[in-house]
């Protein structure tokens, strides 16, 4: 004879734990005794879910709500299904669903909050959490959503102070730690972000993206960089400008700064980088493919400067031409490695490679011209590679 009541709470402990097999067993017990218990099936849906096994977890979801469509529980576990599912209109459905028969249920709020953020709905996200924050003012895990939601709306300072406060009232929530980055480098203090972030791998070091929030911030410490970057990213110019060209010739000179621009922070991004690589505390974050970008990034210029020195010296226009052709390099190797999609960044690499060939041919051949002309198009590559990942975009997480 099965007691529901302890393994009802068995169950719950075993999801809090992240062992949802375990948890299905002990639901399946309960079940087989007393099969129309609506709990039983609404957790099983979530240990369900939580392995994988989205249609079974879906149809015990509809199974709970069936049997006790007037008790707030099983919405609000078939909300949690749902979003997991990445069904977030039937999530926000069963959640609202649930907030009618309890309004006063904090985690339902923060499930509410969760779900907007799926949808990058912030304004929403700031209500429900600030919904919940109402009811339970030291909710950590509502705060934290509350500041995310503020920061995405341009609300610094306000979403700073409230990331603080959610890390104040339980510095064990990695979501507080991570809105708190999230803040501080929307608010221009990577030194905080970074240690923020790497709290959050601290306390949970399975967390997608804090890795590369880490590595952001450590690289935004550098002001140099930091300044370049806002430069690069407010000064990208419009594929417009190019009908410009034929009435107002003297806008090829924006063009010129802007790629100019884009190549310098480039250039320090990877200086940067490569210091970060051969910092003993900082070295593990930058294993594999980043250090040998960066690595290559900072011997492409000192090869080219080379190149051009030989040219200049021996009167070899070719050469010369070349060796800038090589230093511009610097940019398509750069866009293809910050490129998210796959398909994306096999492109412009291959576009990289082709540049290179084009750059030694010149060399070997002493041909001004298609040197000239590889010149122009690396530095050009910051066109060309925003126009990749606008067709290309990388596949978000559910």
């Amino acid at each position: 004879m099965v007691n529901t009541t302890d393994a009802l709470s068995r169950a719950r402990l075993l999801l809090q734990l992240g062992r949802p097999a375990d948890a299905e067993r002990e639901l399946r017990g309960i079940l087989a005794e007393e099969p129309q218990h609506s709990g039983a099936h609404g957790l099983m849906g979530v240990a369900l879910v939580q392995q994988g096994r989205t249609d079974e977890a879906l149809e015990e979801s509809r199974e709970a709500v069936r049997l006790a469509p007037d008790h707030w529980v099983p919405h609000y576990l078939s909300g949690q299904v749902h979003q997991r599912a990445g069904l977030t209109e039937e999530a926000l459905r069963a959640t609202a669903a649930c907030l009618a028969l309890a309004p006063e249920h904090v985690p339902a709020w923060d499930l509410l909050a969760r779900v907007h953020l799926t949808r990058k709905d912030w304004p929403q996200v700031a209500a429900a959490a600030r919904r919940g924050l109402e009811l339970e003012p030291q909710d950590a895990d509502l705060a934290g959503l509350l500041s995310m939601a503020l920061t995405m709306l341009g609300q610094d300072e306000q979403a700073r102070a409230v990331a603080a406060q959610a890390v104040g009232n339980d510095p064990e929530s990695t979501l507080a730690h991570w809105a708190r980055g999230l803040a501080a480098l929307s608010g221009g203090d990577p030194g905080t972000a970074a240690g923020a972030f790497r709290e959050v791998l601290r306390l949970d070091p399975g967390v997608e993206g804090a890795r590369d929030y880490l590595v952001h911030a450590l690289k935004q410490r550098n002001p140099v960089l930091r300044l370049l970057s806002q430069w690069r990213q407010r000064f990208v110019g419009g594929w417009r400008l190019l009908f410009l060209l034929p009435v107002l010739p003297p806008v090829i000179a924006v063009f010129a700064i802007i790629a100019l621009l884009h190549w310098v922070a480039w250039l320090v991004e990877s200086w940067t980088t490569l210091r970060l690589t051969r910092n003993r505390t900082t070295r593990l974050l930058f294993e594999g493919p980043a250090a040998r970008v960066s690595l290559l990034c900072c011997a492409l210029p000192v090869a080219g400067a080379v190149l051009l020195g030989l040219g200049i010296g021996l009167g070899l226009d070719g050469l010369g031409s070349a060796g800038t052709a090589t230093m511009a390099l610097v940019t398509p190797v750069q866009e293809a490695a910050h490129t998210g999609s796959p398909i994306g960044r096999r492109i412009l690499y291959g576009w990289a490679v082709l540049l290179a060939a084009a750059a030694l041919a010149a060399a070997v051949t002493g041909a001004f011209l298609p040197a000239l002309l590889a010149t122009y198009a690396a530095l050009a590559t910051v066109w060309f590679a925003a126009g990749v990942r606008k067709i290309f975009r990388p596949r978000e997480a559910v």
